[in-house]
């Protein structure tokens, strides 16, 4: 028997960077994000073997092992050791050969949450096969823990509950590891309008995005005031950002886009670049109103709003820089999880 799961990618609209600590712990946080149609899938299965073999089908790459305790933390498919690490030391996993196989919708590094949510689908695929009673606040923080903790990989908090929740959300974060999930319940015309104008690009370069949060990290440490008060108008402008869109004044996305992009390159360096500000001049000449970087920053895929019908033109415009226009749609499901 097979046990799959699959979790949504996220795209992040707003407060991006201030989940990750300490700043969340200090002064708390605040993201809008929205899950879409990419995802992060996990299988697991049962073998009569003694060995735990990993495969990642679209990296291409696999590791196996005899089955131990603890699997080395080497740098090769960790996500999936750590998983087994921790279910394994808290006893939860049955002495048994495993096979887990992973695939991604999007390249790692790329903006959009992708190591978080293919965290949440592991965990996930091994929740269905030991039947373990998590439920969503427990998913996320068991992933969070592992990847942040159990691993020592730098980043926030937002893609692990993200990618467990689904749909619309505006996340608040606060010290002590509490998060607060609020679905927001975005008419669906203005959430059609918003998929509409929301163009979402491949930059065609990847980044190490645990390089640039650590450099945030340390501004925060350090007491950096520009960096810090970057950070508190982000978390401002998830305010805006939810306040747009439970009242439909879409025509504002833009502008609340770009103010948060100005705001972000202030956080730490290597967020942005001279191929990024390129791509972001070229869009915004060819009729997007705003726009911003995914994710941590440095590369990956970028957004930009595009208002009336200018969302054809300005595809055409980023498409001859080299890069490629990525198709997607709203999901308002979370990670699901089932046995074949």
């Amino acid at each position: 028997m097979a046990y799959r799961s699959k979790a949504p990618l996220r795209i992040g609209l707003a407060g991006g960077g201030t989940d990750v600590s300490p700043y969340s712990d200090l002064y708390g946080g605040a993201i809008l994000n929205v899950t879409i149609s990419l995802y992060a899938r996990a299988t697991l299965e049962w073998t009569d073997s003694t060995t735990i073999e990993i495969i990642a089908l679209d990296r291409g790459e696999s590791v196996s092992h005899p089955l131990c305790p603890a699997l080395p933390i080497d740098g090769q498919l960790d996500l999936v050791k750590g998983v087994y690490n921790r279910l394994n030391r808290e006893g939860k996993l049955p002495a048994s050969g495993i096979r887990i196989s992973t695939q991604v919708d999007a390249p790692a590094g790329s903006g959009l949450g992708t190591s978080s949510t293919l965290m949440v689908a592991i965990l996930g695929a091994f929740a269905e096969a030991c039947k373990l009673p998590y439920g969503e606040y427990d998913l996320a923080h068991l992933a969070y823990e592992i990847e942040r903790k159990d691993l020592g990989l730098a980043g926030g908090k937002q893609d692990q509950y993200a990618a467990t929740f689904g749909g619309v959300n505006f996340m608040e974060f606060y010290g002590d590891d509490k998060v607060i999930v609020n679905p927001l319940r975005v008419k669906p015309e203005y959430l059609d309008e918003l998929e509409n104008n929301l163009l979402l690009y491949y930059s065609s370069t990847s980044r190490d995005s645990a390089k640039i949060i650590e450099v945030q990290q340390k501004n925060v440490q350090d007491k950096n005031a520009r960096s810090i008060e970057a950070m508190h108008q982000l978390k401002e402008q998830a305010q805006q950002m939810k306040e747009a869109l439970l009242r439909g004044r879409l025509d504002t996305i833009g502008e609340i886009l770009d103010y948060g992009f100005q705001q972000k390159k202030k956080m730490a360096e290597g967020i942005s670049n001279s191929w990024l500000e390129e791509i972001y001049d070229t869009a915004r000449k060819a009729g997007a109103s705003g726009g911003k970087i995914s994710g941590a920053g440095g590369g990956g895929f970028m957004i930009f709003y595009c208002p009336g019908n200018t969302r054809h033109h300005v595809a055409e415009s980023l498409t001859k820089l080299g890069g490629s226009v990525q198709p997607y749609q709203f999901t308002l499901s979370g990670i699901r999880s089932w046995s074949t």
